[in-house]
Order: structure tokens, then C-alpha cells, then sequence
């Protein structure tokens, strides 16, 4: 072999030692991002005081693999009226409150579900902006695999009570907020 080949290989080794690395981690964040995490950029207040906007969130898109939703679980999911006129790229960020089966009424700003077993329950609000919510919704009747759900800043957020397509499917759940990573890193719940 040469001087020229030789110098040739040299350089291509170089070159595949440096991009080697680059392409693994890009393979890897892909992947991440596909499969494990969903991150978003929350445009609106509608999620006050637990997010704020412009806060920059991290979902797991594991979460909901082996169990089922819970109540007050914040969500990152396709927004239902979008899906229905064809736009998989609309995502909306929401509160848990109905699970399925159950029926939610608000009240003067109140929300009562009443449980599948004809319980009924005044919910924790503990969460909602320090506005006092306002207004009589409901009831609503929550489908099998489905959610309905409330933004924290209960005047001033377009949800389930608003929507044409009014509860989210389990399938439309893209998963569950974990933590924001701007302005400032922190857990969210």
C-alpha cells in the first residue's frame, strides 16, 4: 500500500471515529424521543399555577403501558376535535378528572364526579389557580377508555366542557407529565 493510500485510510478512519459517535447519540435520541419521552412547549395560561406558560415539559410515553391513568394525572395528549377533522399534530396538556364510567358535574366552579358504584365525591382542588373557578358544566358522562379533563385554571381554560369531542381516548394519550426542564428544572404533579 502507499503512502497516498495509506494517508487516504488514515483520514477515513479519522472521519468514521469522529461521526461514529454523533450518529449513535442521534440514533439514541430518536429513539428516546419516539418511544420514551414526549416533550412539549405549553402556548397558553391554561394550566396555571402547576405550569406555567411557556414552561418546557417532559411526558413519559412509558407510563401508561402496563396500567391505566389515574385521577390528577397530568397528561400530554392528541386534542380529540383536532383528531376528528384529521390533524394528528394538535396536542393539548390537561388534568385528569373523570375517569371512565363516571359522571363529572360542576357546580359554581365545583367538581363532583360520581363514581360506577353511585358514589359521589366533591373533588380536591388544591391545584386550581388561586381565581375561584366559576360556573355550572355537566353532567358528563365519561366513556369506557376514556377521560375527561380539566386545564388548573379553571376560567380561563378550553377543555373538556368546551370541546366538540368532549372526553380523551386512552389511544389518544401521547403520556404523562413528569417534570419541566425551562425556565428552570422541577417536578411537576
Amino acid at each position: 500500500m502507499s503512502k497516498k493510500e495509506a494517508k487516504k485510510k488514515s483520514f477515513l478512519m479519522e472521519a468514521l471515529d469522529f461521526c461514529l459517535p454523533i450518529v449513535i447519540a442521534l440514533v439514541i435520541a430518536i429513539l428516546l424521543k419516539s418511544f420514551v419521552f414526549a416533550n412539549a412547549v405549553v402556548p397558553t395560561g391554561s394550566m396555571l399555577n402547576t405550569i406555567q406558560e411557556g414552561d418546557r415539559i417532559i411526558a413519559s410515553r412509558l407510563e401508561y403501558k402496563d396500567k391505566d391513568p389515574e385521577r390528577y394525572d397530568i397528561i400530554i395528549f392528541r386534542f380529540p376535535d383536532a383528531v376528528a377533522a384529521g390533524d394528528n399534530k394538535t396536542f393539548f396538556v390537561k388534568r385528569i378528572i373523570g375517569l371512565p364510567g363516571e359522571k363529572v358535574e360542576i357546580v359554581n366552579g365545583l367538581v363532583y364526579v360520581t363514581h360506577t358504584d353511585g358514589q359521589k365525591e366533591k373533588l380536591r382542588d388544591d391545584f386550581v389557580t388561586t381565581e375561584t373557578p366559576t360556573g355550572y358544566y355537566g353532567p358528563f358522562e365519561v366513556p369506557e377508555n376514556s377521560y375527561f379533563c380539566l386545564g388548573d385554571n379553571r376560567n380561563h381554560s378550553e377543555d373538556s366542557r368546551f370541546w366538540e369531542n368532549k372526553y380523551v381516548d386512552k389511544e389518544l394519550i401521547v403520556g404523562k407529565v413528569k417534570f419541566r426542564y425551562f425556565p428552570k428544572i422541577s417536578k411537576i404533579e
